[in-house]
């Protein structure tokens, strides 16, 4: 079963279950929000995000070439401003997979599927590990920026901790996108531990290489 959604694409990986703040300011995205706006119902407020392979997120070239894997949003805070743009919330409702894009309307359009997510019981072993990865990783970035950094407790529930992991923690784009293309949180969260350790050794070897990116990473347990 497919649907077709509005699809605001984005140079980075979105995940279900995590808040995000979106600043929109081109016209095709504007006319998105409208959209979206006509729906009585905030529940249905729907759009999706694929993360852009190759192009940018504006202009007449944005989204030139998008991942299949992507996230579903719901539309959740909107603030209007006298020049047309907006500052919106969203938060991820699940993943979504891109079967074909439609470019000939006011705004992107995709045909997508919907993916569920595998039912699983995740060993309590590899959540325990997880964690373990996670602390030790924020100890060490907190160490190399001279401030406490990623501070907030994880989730319990092995599904949303893996998504939680996977938004906060500093990692690549082709990282960020394997996490959203995993089927269950028991994968994602053995591949999260395994990028941590990475990460830590990455750090241990160049102390200050990770530093500079820190800023731009938040943690939100919403």
């Amino acid at each position: 079963m497919t649907e077709k959604l509005p699809l605001f694409p984005l140079n980075t990986v979105l995940f279900p279950g995590i808040t995000v703040p979106l600043r929109v300011f081109e016209d095709r995205y504007r006319a998105l929000v409208h959209q979206l706006l006509r729906i009585e119902d905030p529940a249905e407020r729907l759009f999706g995000s694929c993360a852009i392979r190759e192009g940018y997120e504006v202009g007449e070239r944005g989204g030139q070439s998008l991942h299949r894997i992507g996230c579903i949003l719901q539309l959740t805070e909107v603030e209007s401003h006298p020049d047309g743009t907006f500052d919106i919330v969203a938060v991820g409702r699940g993943r979504l997979r891109l079967e074909s894009l439609e470019t000939s309307g006011e705004f992107l359009a995709g045909e997508v599927a919907l993916l569920d997510e595998e039912p699983e019981s995740v060993d309590a072993e590899v959540a325990t590990r997880a964690r373990i990865a996670f602390e030790a990783y924020r100890a060490l970035l907190s160490e190399v920026r001279g401030e406490s950094l990623l501070e907030g407790d994880l989730p319990q529930d092995p599904t949303y901790l893996s998504w939680s992991m996977a938004a906060t923690c500093l990692l690549t784009m082709r990282e960020r996108q394997n996490l959203l293309e995993s089927p269950t949180a028991g994968k994602r969260l053995t591949l999260l531990t395994e990028m941590l350790q990475a990460e830590r050794r990455a750090m241990t070897a160049i102390a200050s290489l990770p530093a500079t990116d820190v800023a731009r990473t938040g943690w939100s347990p919403n």
